[in-house]
């Protein structure tokens, strides 16, 4: 989880768009991003995703319809997500949401190419064996 800063924006309103997977954030300096459930799913924070140490990455394929079913705060801090995959591990500091928000085209770019690399899919009918990534 990224370390929260007093200079970083806080989120002022958190929306869920069910129909079209995106969850849209607010933040105080005025700044809106707007985060596929697939991005933030990818891209989760927690330990299944990143690992617990460099090298431990793992690349999450099949994540083109995930939704998140539940956010739930904690604290004044972060959100946890619950995906309909059954993903709710990784806390969203506001850090790191905003860091996301800063760098989510290149972000996707590079999942996107470790996705072709890796001859993984995106769909979640398709089978692909695990493959190494790098968070965050």
């Amino acid at each position: 989880m990224a370390g929260l800063t007093k200079e970083t924006p806080f989120p002022t309103e958190i929306k869920l768009h069910q129909k079209s997977r995106v969850l849209d954030i607010s933040f105080s300096d005025g700044r809106n991003f707007q985060f596929t459930c697939e991005f933030l799913r990818v891209h989760s924070p927690s330990a299944e995703v990143c690992g617990h140490s460099p090298g431990q990455e793992i690349l999450q394929t099949g994540k083109k319809l995930v939704n998140i079913q539940q956010i739930n705060p904690v604290g004044k801090y972060a959100v946890q997500l619950n995906f309909t995959d059954g993903h709710n591990t990784g806390l969203y500091s506001w850090d790191l949401l905003y860091n996301y928000g800063l760098n989510q085209d290149k972000m996707w770019q590079r999942y996107l190419q470790r996705m072709e690399d890796a001859g993984a899919s995106r769909d979640p009918d398709v089978r692909i064996s695990t493959t190494h990534k790098t968070c965050q």
